[in-house]
């Protein structure tokens, strides 16, 4: 089966996404599937949780866009996984590459280099529309949506999918939603369960069966420069993301192989 790259993205913050990635990949690993790891978020909270300091960063997703450095180069290998860091100098590509004429094509000329290493290329999107999120879905065959069970999620999810269609018709036509995963659900609140009927009503079958709790262990993961399954296996959070891998392998039919593990 050939790579493929899929895009964590939302146009709402604070929904998961990068616990999500992070937390995808590292499972994904475990499994035994090749992933890479791309931090393009300027925050960098997807290389702190892979436990990458600055030290051990040569290149960052910056230099892949400026052309400075190729895409193995800048592959950063941690017991977690690989993964291609990002720093806050992330920042300045939405000024310094704005005149470029291949502008939205940027991380897709990088990573289409990396696809024969890999199984999977996660990509950690920016939480804004801009052209780094464009720059994202050009590069991907698909884009994972994360969804905070709460009603101005629905917002950022509308605003999401708009992205989307408008990026699959000017710039990747190939472009697919892979799907919807709900993160932070709290079965005890009447809204989580709300909010998770009204998004089935119009995205039944793109929903991941595998709902990811409000968990303490997850929050505290990051701060550890860890993932979480490194940090508490045994954790619901933990858990929840090594089903959502195991889903994840079927519907986009990788064949893990027990060896990378």
């Amino acid at each position: 089966m050939p790579c493929q790259i899929v895009a964590v993205a939302s146009q709402k913050g604070g929904v998961g996404k990068t616990t999500t990635a992070v937390s995808l990949a590292a499972s994904l690993n475990r499994l035994g599937v090749k992933t890479l790891l791309v931090d393009f978020d300027p925050q960098s909270n997807a290389t702190g949780n892979f436990g990458v300091s600055k030290k051990d960063i040569k290149a960052d997703v910056y230099d892949l866009l400026s052309r400075r450095a190729t895409a193995a180069e800048a592959v950063v290998h941690t017991k977690y996984g690989d993964i291609i860091p990002a720093t806050i100098g992330l920042v300045g590509a939405e000024i310094s590459l704005v005149s470029e004429e291949d502008r939205e094509l940027r991380l897709k000329e990088g990573l289409d280099t990396l696809r024969p290493a890999y199984d999977l290329i996660l990509i950690d999107c920016a939480p804004s529309l801009g052209l780094l999120m464009l720059n994202g879905m050009c590069a991907a065959d698909s884009v994972l949506i994360p969804i905070q069970c709460e009603y101005l999620a629905l917002e950022g999810l509308s605003l999401t999918i708009d992205t989307i269609r408008n990026v699959r018709r000017k710039l990747n036509p190939s472009l697919e939603l892979c799907g919807l995963v709900f993160t932070m659900y709290d079965g005890r609140t009447n809204l989580s369960s709300q909010v998770a009927r009204e998004v089935k009503r119009h995205f039944a079958d793109k929903i991941f069966k595998t709902v990811i709790p409000r968990n303490v262990r997850l929050s505290e993961a990051p701060s550890h420069g860890m993932p979480v399954q490194y940090y508490d296996k045994s954790s619901k959070g933990s858990k929840s993301y090594e089903e959502l891998a195991e889903e994840f392998v079927l519907r986009l039919r990788i064949v893990p192989d027990p060896k990378k593990k």
